[in-house]
């Protein structure tokens, strides 16, 4: 798993995900695998469609022409074509979602390779916990993005893998929010309202990225079901009591 500051600062290791999809594609092929699922991104989009906070939802034909993000989109685009190649040269049946970002419990949390949601959290705990009242938002919180909760990920993908649609397709919610509004649903489940502190030297992505269900819902009748706020109270809860047995166990030691 790798958050926006992973990617932004390691792009070679992003790219090097290219060995992994040719040597798992060559493989699957060699041993007659009947399909094959890869997890492609919405990095793969084009950079210039993202540019306001005010995004109109993209369509899967604008991932051309290709300006994705850099390292990280680019390996996704690519390993794209690797799978239609392999199934247009090898008969091999390849299924590709393109994820918008995926959050919900037993997700990274901490590190440097949590996504927005589970970092939010994260800040938001140790704030209350702690007492500092303060909280740093990476960009402005002005950007928009849109986040899919793990259940309706997986139930997406069990669709593409006994489906017949071979070509990429989004897989993510549509329901926008900017990053300040993403705070201040995790601020009303801890009950808790902070000072936020912006950090605009920090990595932030693309200004807003939103996820056009039309052809999923159309080809597969697939929906996300589940709201933010109802994803996010599960996450908060999860993440909680990761952070209280951490914070217990190193008190154990002291």
């Amino acid at each position: 798993m790798g958050g926006m500051g992973f990617i932004e600062q390691n792009k070679a290791l992003c790219m090097l995900s290219v060995l992994i999809n040719t040597h798992m594609l060559m493989a699957a092929h060699q041993a007659g695998v009947e399909r094959f699922f890869f997890s492609s991104s919405a990095c793969v989009y084009n950079a210039e469609k993202q540019e306001s906070p005010d995004v109109i939802p993209l369509k899967e034909e604008d991932a051309y022409p290709a300006m994705p993000e850099d390292g990280y989109g680019w390996e996704k685009l690519f390993s794209e074509r690797m799978c239609r190649h392999f199934r247009e040269d090898f008969g091999l049946e390849t299924r590709m979602a393109r994820f918008h970002n995926v959050y919900g419990p037993h997700g990274t949390w901490d590190g440097g390779r949590e996504k927005a949601p589970a970092a939010i959290c994260r800040k938001v705990i140790h704030a209350k916990v702690t007492g500092s009242r303060e909280i740093e938002i990476w960009g402005d919180g002005k950007q928009t993005r849109s986040f899919m909760y793990i259940d309706d990920c997986i139930k997406g993908i069990e669709l593409f893998m006994h489906g017949p649609v071979v070509e990429p397709l989004n897989l993510g919610s549509s329901e926008l929010v900017t990053i300040d509004q993403l705070v201040d649903i995790v601020e009303q489940i801890a009950d808790v309202r902070l000072e936020r502190r912006y950090n605009l030297d920090a990595p932030k992505g693309v200004n807003g990225r939103n996820s056009d269900n039309t052809r999923i819902r159309e080809q597969m009748g697939w929906e996300p079901g589940t709201r933010l706020r109802d994803g996010l109270e599960k996450t908060y809860a999860w993440i909680l009591a990761q952070y209280m047995a951490r914070r217990e166990g190193r008190a154990a030691l002291t």
